[in-house]
Order: structure tokens, then C-alpha cells, then sequence
């Protein structure tokens, strides 16, 4: 997991990673309908959302093992809970189509509040817990990059 903020990206992160978000920084706008938008396909791609955060007691935990998380706040405040354990694989809900695995929490979750311009990243198999509410459930306008990595 990498926490950071778009308008201060630093040195050390992967150069990659860099141009990723400083691409959707340039072509991702208020305006910009919620939805996909390709930018290579399946092999990277973002998700435009609005949705309502919620109590953490009502957020599933997920993780994925194709793709890398890129996931941008642009406008509200969104707790983030992860964990830096694996996922307990007891317990799993796949959803193969959309290389998402739902578990009830992660092992030792921990939390972090983003704001506006905060982004996290979650490689492969590193499981989190997004949308959650700080303080009462509020719009969040968000942006998750897909990342494909071989």
C-alpha cells in the first residue's frame, strides 16, 4: 500500500505509477461523467463513481489479485481501512469477472481518512476496505485507476 497526494507526488514513487495519476490529473475533469473510461483497455482503465460512504460496520473488505488500485478522492472524505496481513481465504466471495474477492475484514485492520487530492494504492492480494463513512455517511466523488499487472 502507497498513501500519498496528488498534488505533491513524490520522488520515490514508481515512475509508472507517476504517469498514471498525473495523466488522470490532466484528462479527468469535474465534468467528467461517472462511469468507465478506457485509457489501454483491460490494461488500464478508470472508474468514475458518486456514491454514499457508509458505516464501517456495513463495508465489506475486498482485494483483488489481477489488478492494481489507484483510488483518488476528488471530492468529499472517505475512510480507508486495510490490512497489511493476506486475506483469510476461509471465508471468500469471488467474483472471477471482476477479480474481486469480498471477506467479512481484514486481519488487524487499520484506517486512514482520505481527503480531497489523497490517494491510496493497493497492489494485488492487499486487502481493503474503501467507502467507509467518517463521522455521518456523505457523497464521495471518487476515482479508482485499474492497473493490469502481469
Amino acid at each position: 500500500m502507497i498513501i500519498g497526494n496528488i498534488h505533491a507526488l513524490q520522488d520515490w514513487l514508481p515512475v509508472e505509477l507517476r504517469q498514471v495519476i498525473e495523466h488522470v490529473k490532466t484528462y479527468i475533469t469535474p465534468e467528467t461523467p461517472v462511469g468507465k473510461h478506457d485509457i489501454d483497455g483491460n490494461n488500464l482503465f478508470v472508474l468514475l463513481t458518486e456514491d454514499l460512504t457508509q458505516p464501517l460496520a456495513d463495508r465489506k473488505a475486498e482485494y483483488h489479485t489481477r489488478y492494481l488500485d489507484i483510488q483518488i478522492v476528488l471530492r468529499g472524505q472517505e475512510g480507508m481501512v486495510f490490512s497489511c496481513l493476506p486475506a483469510d481465504q476461509s471465508n471468500i466471495e469471488w467474483h472471477a469477472d471482476k477479480d474481486l474477492a469480498f471477506l467479512p475484514a481484514g486481519e488487524q485492520e487499520k484506517s486512514v481518512i482520505l481527503n480531497e487530492g489523497d490517494f491510496v494504492i493497493f497492489y494485488p492480494g492487499e486487502v481493503h476496505k474503501p467507502m467507509v463513512a467518517v463521522g455521518e455517511p456523505a457523497i464521495v466523488r471518487k476515482i479508482v485507476v485499474k492497473v493490469l499487472q502481469s
